[in-house]
């Protein structure tokens, strides 16, 4: 869909339009250059130059391992205040089979997620607030490392993110093939659910397949834990909560051993839940569920449960704030202020912790395009203005300019 084509308004649009091309180059150099969490040397370094070539204020790395941070300051500063607006920068470690020109160069690796548009469209905004500096105050753009699995947000939080640059809030937007191109969706409150890791381990008595009765099989208490565990969501998570419990893994035996009862079987899985008391439930149960069904079969389970990262809670105040912005650049139709959150998890949501601010999805699928995560996805260039566009909204109206002759 060209940028032409979506229905925006503003100036910040138009300008950040006439250097489409420009943020296509870089999006897709990107694409071809993938690195995992907290490996994006090149990224980095690509982020740095580009933001040179932008004029932005001062520019911090290291952050986080390879985080990096522009400063932006407006025509004024009398605000005192500071925005952050941050976008990921990491790929996948998956294989792509796109066989476009801007393909990975790296076997393995792949933006399969969009980072690649989101630095861009930062990147983007970068340019555009650097030339006009329309606003009264600073804006600070976060570009962060390892977001797919690897906590790169507390990771710059840890190293000292907020206290080297103290925003009074922070926004960020993620690509979502499943909305049309030109669309906003936010909601008031959960985005992404928490990210939980499952691993429990059950030790019962290896022996002869020809003689169970020797033995206690850990393959047979896996699969009634299997089926147990499916019982938490449905008979002690209120309807109108949200949890949901995955075993997505199991690993016992040797395959080739066709006839050899295992001594231990470990099943891997994810907990996703948007509220504390409903994965303090979870949790509770899973212990309670895991041991007593391993117990009644004569073996025992240890469960494993790691909180990897906390639900995506958009701050109401600053959630209907970012939709008021994006309305005035698309228009109230194009704009979903009641967006139904994905169990999906995000590791914004440790920023949120600490900072009001509010998460968006932008819109850029179509027919037959591919979701994230698809070793056939690709970002839709065309929404790079509209994302930067957005993005500088969000600094614009956030630190409005006072009056010019004081």
């Amino acid at each position: 869909m060209p940028a032409a084509r979506i229905k925006a308004q503003g100036r910040a649009f138009a300008h950040i339009a006439s250097f489409h091309p420009e943020l296509t180059a870089l999006r897709r150099e990107l694409h071809a250059h993938p690195e995992i969490g907290f490996e994006e040397h090149y990224t980095s370094r690509r982020v740095v130059e580009s933001l040179k070539v932008c004029g932005v204020d001062e520019i911090h790395t290291g952050i986080g391992k390879t985080g990096v941070v522009a400063l932006i300051h407006g025509q004024q500063r009398r605000s005192g205040k500071m925005i952050g607006l941050r976008a990921d920068m990491d790929a996948l470690p998956m294989t792509e089979h796109n066989d476009f020109a801007w393909r990975s160069g790296k076997p393995g690796l792949m933006h399969g997620c969009g980072h690649d548009g989101h630095t861009a469209m930062l990147v983007g905004a970068a340019r555009y607030l650097a030339a006009t500096r329309e606003f009264n105050g600073t804006a600070a753009l976060i570009f962060q490392p390892g977001e797919e699995g690897f906590a790169g947000a507390k990771a710059m939080i840890e190293d000292g993110l907020f206290e080297r640059f103290p925003v009074q809030s922070v926004f960020a937007m993620h690509n979502w093939p499943q909305m049309k191109p030109g669309t906003v969706g936010i909601n008031p409150g959960p985005m992404m659910a928490a990210a939980d890791r499952i691993t429990i381990e059950i030790t019962g008595k290896g022996g002869h397949g020809a003689h169970p009765y020797m033995t206690v099989d850990p393959v047979l208490v896996a699969a009634h834990i299997i089926t147990a565990v499916q019982s938490i969501v449905s008979r002690n998570v209120r309807p109108l909560d949200n949890a949901v419990i995955s075993l997505c893994a199991m690993e016992a035996g040797d395959l080739g051993a066709f006839s050899v009862v295992p001594g231990k079987a470990t099943l891997v899985g994810t907990v996703r839940t948007f509220s504390p008391e409903v994965q303090e439930l979870v949790e509770r149960r899973l212990h309670d569920v895991c041991s007593g069904v391993a117990l009644g079969l004569g073996a025992s389970a240890h469960v494993l449960y790691e909180r990897v990262y906390p639900a995506t809670i958009n701050a109401s105040d600053e959630a209907v704030f970012a939709g008021d912005v994006a309305e005035r650049l698309l228009g109230a139709d194009h704009v979903d202020r009641t967006l139904e959150p994905s169990m999906g998890a995000e590791d914004f949501s440790f920023m949120l912790q600490v900072k009001p601010g509010a998460y968006m999805r932008l819109g850029q699928g179509g027919e037959g395009g591919c979701f994230l995560h698809n070793s056939r996805y690709d970002f839709n260039d065309e929404v790079l203005p509209l994302g930067a566009a957005l993005h500088a909204g969000l600094i614009e109206q956030s630190l409005p300019l006072g009056d010019r002759s004081l």
